[in-house]
């Protein structure tokens, strides 16, 4: 009897636990399924395309403190070929050799988005990097907070905040539209193409921004630390240049969004970013993304059997023009939406430089996008992008150029699930023949499977 009653008390133990086992698990599911509406919210599915700074329009009436849960994954499988015949010592075990690569799925990516309604017109958002090319453990891309409304009662202030938002934290700077069209670690659905511009706008950095939208217009001033972190160590000076301050970075953008009828969209926009002096840890608008690309190993130095030796493996493919002390930026882009076509273009120019040059440098990059959706809801796409890039870099005599031409295609499955594909061309040219990208080239395909929600 005794035997018996221990036998069925270890059974009763046993289902208690499986069964909290199970709705342990079913508990994402029901947090997911049971979405609540957060006040000026860029959905991070099909809906979310071709957002740019969210609306000041109140469509989502206050009821509470609300937590929205979120996510972006991408698979990709990539099968590119590289090389550098012009380059010397480029075989063998020479300094230049080319890391060796094969067809194969690359390390999934993985975001988690936590949206928050702290009160009327207040919200939070943390955005953590589950996992990453560039880091494979997690990490916390950053956090803010928005006020498109304020706490405080009077008509000046209901007045101003009908609007104006303003946005405080570490958070994506606004430099740029392009931020908004490209992949981002596990969230790719809203960039019709594998990866972003060679030279990769993209920096989070601690700061406010300030907005003003009415009829269309939209103006921003922002003001943040020019530095992917916080950082408060005593910098040193360099024979190069003594000055050792650590300024703000001041940017601005100024925007017009018009939609003409329901089928013909115009926006237009100029941002400008200028940091006179960063003697910190370097200034990282070029240089930001702790996710990494989406092309592996492409154009990297590696011996036989070991991993690229090249600092920038993280970011193959891509092209940083190295304005860690200095720099002025300005971006103009378009955007043209006509029924199922979408035009995106860009122009901007650069220039800055280390703490150990004297002279500025100069940057620049144009980039041409032609994007067609059609089916009953816009479910598939195909689209072309030109990209180029001039520079001087570090030491150089001369400019040296990166251009690469893609071409896509996409299927959304339903508004949450993604399929695309890409035929990718990108040159290194005018490299000087003791540089491992000299006469470099690599193409091939990449196919990315995307959930976004």
């Amino acid at each position: 009897m005794l035997t018996q009653t221990i036998f069925m008390k270890i059974q009763f133990n046993r289902l208690h636990r499986n069964i909290g086992f199970i709705l342990l698990g079913l508990l994402p599911v029901a947090l997911f399924a049971q979405q609540p509406k957060i006040s000026n919210f860029r959905p991070y599915d099909k809906t979310g395309i071709n957002q740019f700074e969210t609306s000041k329009a109140d469509t989502v009436p206050f009821e509470g403190l609300k937590v929205r849960w979120g996510a972006g994954f991408t698979q990709q499988f990539q099968n590119l070929k590289h090389e550098n015949p012009g380059a010397l010592n480029n075989t063998g075990t020479g300094v230049n050799r080319l890391y060796p690569l094969a067809n194969g799925f690359m390390t999934s990516q993985a975001n988690l988005y936590m949206d928050v309604q702290l009160a009327d017109g207040v919200k939070l958002n943390v955005t953590s990097y589950l996992s990453s090319r560039h880091h494979n453990e997690t990490w916390v891309k950053g956090g803010y907070i928005q006020f498109d409304k304020v706490p405080f009662k009077g008509q000046f202030w209901s007045d101003i905040m009908k609007i104006a938002t303003v946005k405080i934290g570490h958070f994506e700077v606004n430099y740029g539209d392009q931020h908004f069209r490209r992949s981002d670690g596990g969230q790719t659905l809203y960039n019709p193409f594998m990866d972003n511009y060679i030279m990769d706008e993209f920096a989070t950095e601690i700061g406010g921004e300030i907005y003003f939208q009415k009829n269309g217009w939209m103006g921003m001033i922002g003001m943040t630390n020019g530095m992917i972190k916080g950082n408060i160590d005593s910098a040193l000076a360099t024979t190069a240049d003594v000055n050792v301050s650590r300024n703000p970075s001041i940017y601005f953008k100024g925007a017009y969004d018009k939609k003409i009828d329901e089928n013909v969209r115009i926006r237009l926009s100029a941002s400008y970013y200028s940091n006179s002096s960063n003697a910190g840890s370097g200034l990282t608008l070029f240089g930001g993304d702790r996710t990494g690309s989406n092309y592996q190993n492409v154009i990297e130095k590696g011996a036989p059997g070991a991993l690229p030796a090249s600092t920038g493996v993280a970011f193959s493919g891509r092209f940083n023009p190295g304005f860690s002390k200095k720099m002025n930026a300005t971006m103009l882009n378009a955007f043209v939406k006509l029924y199922g076509f979408e035009f995106f273009g860009t122009y901007e120019g650069a220039k800055g430089r280390t703490k150990n040059e004297i002279d500025d440098r100069k940057a620049s990059q144009v980039a041409v996008e032609g994007v067609y959706r059609f089916g009953k809801t816009e479910n598939l796409f195909i689209g072309a992008r030109y990209n180029n890039v001039t520079a001087r870099l570090a030491g150089f005599a001369n400019d040296v150029r990166v251009r690469r031409t893609s071409f896509a295609a996409g299927w959304f499955m339903t508004k949450n699930v993604l399929l695309k594909a890409e035929l990718v061309n990108q040159k290194y040219l005018d490299f000087p023949a003791t540089d491992y990208r000299s006469t470099g080239k690599f193409n091939g395909y990449v196919i990315e499977a995307v959930v976004g929600f």
